[in-house]
């Protein structure tokens, strides 16, 4: 049913109809549990840039993993039920510190500008370490994470970090959920 809607939501010239996506979409607020507390951070207004931090209840220096969501740089956010519940228990039973990057989509916003917002989302993190994460977040153990097209990110923004040399932050590995990776042509085509 799913596979239909979202079929169904791409038309022949290009555009998404997101009132029908959105049907689907369930989108939760962050909230605070006993186990886990989360919270969204703008980071740029006019982008829709902004990420949603999950901190679990522990109080020894854990790792950071950034996530990257899926939908085919088109569809659903760091909001949406799937991907707050899999961050959530990535904080919870890893445990780690969580980071889920919203980003601006396709077509609207082509590619990409998902990955300058990725990476922009991450110099944020990196500059401002001290005042947005807890300070049980260890830089010394940062993991970038994303599925389907957000692992086709995730890759693009190691690739990126490492080029840069973060001032705070050291990428010390990549995990790809059912990634999504194509040549720029490819990916290109899909998201316009």
């Amino acid at each position: 049913m799913v596979s239909t809607v979202v079929d169904n939501a791409c038309r022949p010239n290009g555009t998404v109809n997101r009132r029908l996506i959105h049907f689907l979409d369930y989108q939760t607020p962050p909230i605070s549990t006993t186990s886990v507390s989360s919270t969204d951070i703008s980071i740029d207004a006019t982008r829709n840039l902004w990420i949603r931090l999950y901190s679990p209840s522990n109080n020894q220096l854990l790792p950071v993993l950034i996530f990257f969501h899926g939908g085919g740089f088109s569809f659903l956010s760091p909001a949406s039920l799937a991907f707050d519940m899999v961050c959530r228990n990535f904080a919870t039973n890893l445990p780690a510190i969580g980071i889920s990057v919203n980003y601006r989509l396709a077509p609207e916003h082509r590619y990409p500008s998902q990955c300058h917002d990725g990476f922009d989302a991450l110099n944020f993190i990196d500059e401002n370490w001290a005042t947005v994460l807890p300070k049980n977040a260890d830089p010394a153990r940062c993991f970038f994470a994303g599925d389907s097209a957000g692992a086709n990110l995730a890759h693009h923004e190691a690739v990126q970090a490492c080029r840069t040399k973060l001032h705070t932050m050291k990428m010390i590995g990549l995990i790809s959920i059912q990634p999504f990776l194509a040549e720029k042509r490819e990916a290109s085509r899909r998201c316009s």
